[in-house]
């Protein structure tokens, strides 16, 4: 009996003194044992950490496969530098040469008998647009032919006198009347056909005898008819505006300068606008003229500028949105489409492509300096290799991506 029992404490004490000798082992010697119990290396604080940053790194980076990109057309280069032009952001409209429009109105009041053209007609200047018809149009006719027949006596009883006068057989009495005679006569007859031509009616014609029941309405210029404002029959007087002609060959854009930016613009610079009624397309004008008065309320100067390459369908009064460039310089730029803003912060992502043929992007934030032609100039805020590949488009893919990485990951 007495020697079970001590076989028995004999075998406690050895598994216990074996368990310590275990722990003592481990925690002396680094090593580890398995679920067999085996050694095993035990991991490093070095190499905890080192893993916890690839975790998180990994958790920022968008991968993508080369199949993936070619898809979603994300194009891949180095950065360069581009002539960034520095500008002034301005609006306006399109207008014209005063000279370029014209505002047709009758030169008596008179009946509209007739209409001959209508609204975005193309005319010709002299071009007949109207008839109009009136009892005193056929008087002033009358009238002229009594003045031009009556000069013509006085002319020949002018002459008689004359030659008497000149052979001293005729007092010059009567000589004197002849010329006064003459002289008014002749001023009257060059009045009446003076009207008859601003009414568009030959004096010529009219001594013929052929009266005219109507007078033309002429166009004053080449261009286009911008409005029709009378109907046939209608009464107008002569101060009643009719047609409305505007002439769009010398259409340019008419912009407005605020005060603080004066000084920076001249006649010759580069104007870089769109208009949104032509689908925001941009064209290209050039400053001829700066005007040399402030307009109130704002206060801001008239600039304008004449357009290159035309568009047919240019019309005066359309909203410009404009752009005056006044300097360029080489700076380093990347597409808009490559940029990603959130909230105030912007970003660009550079990518590196793996030994497995995938590609990694990670979003670096930027500075963006400024904007012209589709291209933002910019700043890294921390230093990048100027070898390093960029993401040229698709930002807001890969920002989307990313984000949706985080929430998984955050699970």
């Amino acid at each position: 009996m007495n020697t079970k029992i001590y076989l028995s404490i004999v075998t406690i004490l050895t598994v216990f003194v074996t368990l310590t000798s275990c722990k003592n082992h481990s925690e002396t010697d680094g090593h580890q044992h398995d679920a067999s119990g085996n050694h095993t290396t035990p991991a490093t604080t070095t190499d905890r950490l080192g893993s916890a940053l690839a975790q998180e790194k990994h958790a920022e980076d968008v991968i993508l496969t080369q199949t993936q990109v070619d898809i979603l057309n994300i194009k891949i280069d180095r950065l360069v530098k581009r002539n960034m032009s520095g500008f002034i952001q301005v609006n306006g409209q399109l207008g014209v040469p005063p000279q370029n429009e014209a505002v047709v109105t009758s030169t008596l009041g008179a009946n509209i008998r007739s209409i001959k053209t209508m609204e975005g007609e193309k005319v010709r200047k002299g071009q007949t647009l109207a008839y109009i018809s009136h009892p005193d149009i056929i008087t002033m006719q009358t009238d002229y032919l009594q003045a031009h027949n009556s000069l013509t006596f006085l002319e020949q009883d002018y002459n008689r006198q004359k030659k008497l006068y000149e052979s001293q057989v005729g007092s010059g009495c009567d000589y004197q009347k002849a010329q006064s005679a003459f002289s008014s006569a002749k001023g009257l007859a060059k009045g009446f056909e003076g009207q008859l031509r601003l009414l568009g009616l030959s004096p010529e014609s009219i001594r013929n005898g052929n009266i005219s029941l109507v007078a033309p309405i002429k166009s004053p210029i080449d261009g286009f008819i911008e409005k029709v404002q009378i109907k046939s029959g209608q009464y107008v007087q002569p101060q009643t505006p009719m047609f409305d002609i505007v002439n769009t060959e010398h259409i340019h854009a008419d912009l407005m300068v605020f005060e603080k930016d004066v000084n920076k613009v001249k006649n010759g610079q580069l104007v870089k606008f769109s208009i949104e009624a032509l689908g925001n397309k941009e064209m290209t004008a050039k400053i001829y003229s700066v005007g040399k008065s402030f307009e109130e309320g704002p206060k801001a100067l008239h600039i304008h500028a004449e357009i290159e390459n035309k568009d047919r369908n240019l019309i005066p009064g359309m909203y410009v949105s404009a752009r005056i460039i006044t300097e360029k310089k080489l700076e380093q730029a990347i597409p808009e489409d490559a940029v990603f803003q959130d909230g105030e912060t912007f970003y660009v992502f550079t990518a590196e492509k793996e030994d497995d043929g995938t590609w990694g992007f990670l979003p670096q934030k930027v500075v963006i300096k400024s904007t012209s032609n589709g291209f933002m100039a910019f700043d890294f805020i921390e230093d990048v290799d100027k070898s390093t590949l960029v993401a040229l488009s698709g930002a807001y893919y890969l920002m989307a991506e990313m984000k949706k990485g985080e929430a998984e990951h955050s699970h």
